[in-house]
């Protein structure tokens, strides 16, 4: 089957929303304009930073380590299934075919949109800080909004692109802590010292 956004042009409910946003973003300072790049496009790193602090608070509190070891490969594999959509959707940039021109430079064919990657990783990352950290997820949280809104900001996304990615990677992230928190209990369990029978 074609790929169903494969030629997309204008259409969706949210250029003009887009739009809006890429000239506002042009009629912003600099420095706002310039911090909001920067935070586009390095701020993942502060979410493999948090994950760092949540090991050493857990292994500082003697609680199970592996759901926060887990942490790492729960967003690989949310990215891994982003990007498989993405491939499957094809959707073109916004700034490949709206009379637009984005903050940052434009991403080249065949670097498709639906959904928006860092979107999915902020927010995977997000909500399995959230879920074995809740001190940690409170920064994480906004950090991962922030990033969506980054991703339209510099033009590099449509909001429904990022709204999609916050939402999946949200699930996905959910899904595969609780299956890392299954897996520890299990281990857990299975290596717990056997007793003898009650006399």
């Amino acid at each position: 089957m074609k790929h169903r956004f494969l030629s997309a042009g204008p259409g969706f409910p949210d250029d003009g929303l887009y739009a809006g946003v890429t000239r506002l973003a042009h009629h912003t300072s600099a420095a706002v304009d310039s911090g909001i790049s920067m935070w586009s496009e390095y701020g993942l790193g502060l979410f493999a930073i948090l994950m760092i602090i949540a090991w050493w608070r857990a292994r500082a509190a003697g609680r199970p380590q592996l759901p926060v070891l887990a942490l790492p490969a729960v967003v690989v594999l949310a990215f891994l299934a982003s990007d498989v959509v993405k491939s499957w959707v094809s959707e073109q940039r916004p700034c490949q075919v709206l009379p637009v021109t984005p903050l940052d430079p434009c991403p080249p064919l065949g670097d498709w949109s639906f959904p928006s990657n860092h979107a999915v990783i902020a927010a995977a990352a997000a909500v399995a800080l959230w879920s074995v950290d809740r001190l940690l997820g409170w920064i994480a949280a906004p950090a991962a909004l922030l990033m969506a809104a980054s991703r339209v900001w510099i033009g590099a996304h449509y909001p429904h692109d990022v709204l999609a990615g916050l939402l999946a990677g949200a699930i996905l992230g959910a899904l595969l802590t609780h299956a890392a928190k299954q897996v520890a209990a299990r281990y857990a369990f299975d290596r717990a010292p056997q007793r003898g029978p009650v006399r």
